[in-house]
């Protein structure tokens, strides 16, 4: 089991809250965020010939609800939901799980929405469609240990 502590700070930067969060046997976990269910089953099998377990869910809602309960390693997370712009969740991500890799799925793969996502955190963009190679190249970039050491452009 592994204690991970992710510190909280408001606007001016001063610490207001520190976090514990518990990873065990869920360390590698993948959580797919995407309102198209062929996404989530095609992201899912791609994922699971890797021996990476997933789950998915189709809301930031329901995003927020799962990683409070299981803290993925890595989110496939699309830009277009029903209940809000994937992009704009980045954030949130990245301030109260810093450790999860982030990666902006979209159809809507201009290089506006690239930069938007990457000045938001998100550590990689992948366009739709994209193809099991594409997933697979992400996810070893997100695997290699050589990744973990260097911070992501």
């Amino acid at each position: 089991m592994l204690l991970l502590y992710a510190a909280r700070l408001n606007p001016r930067g001063i610490l207001c809250q520190i976090e514990t969060v518990t990873m065990d046997d869920n360390t590698g976990q993948v959580l797919i965020v995407d309102d198209e269910m062929d996404i989530c089953y095609l992201l899912s099998v791609i994922l699971k010939q890797r021996n990476l377990p997933s789950k998915f869910v189709n809301t930031l809602s329901e995003a927020q609800f799962a990683m409070k309960r299981e803290l993925p390693s890595i989110l496939f997370l699309d830009n277009h939901l029903p209940d809000g712009l994937g992009v704009d969740f980045i954030r949130e991500v990245k301030t109260n799980y810093p450790l999860v890799k982030v990666i902006l799925i979209t159809a809507y793969d201009s290089s506006v929405e690239k930069q938007a996502a990457l000045q938001e955190g998100a550590d990689f963009f992948i366009g739709k469609p994209f193809s099991k190679a594409t997933i697979n190249e992400t996810v070893d970039r997100i695997m290699n240990l050589s990744y973990y050491a260097k911070p992501s452009v």
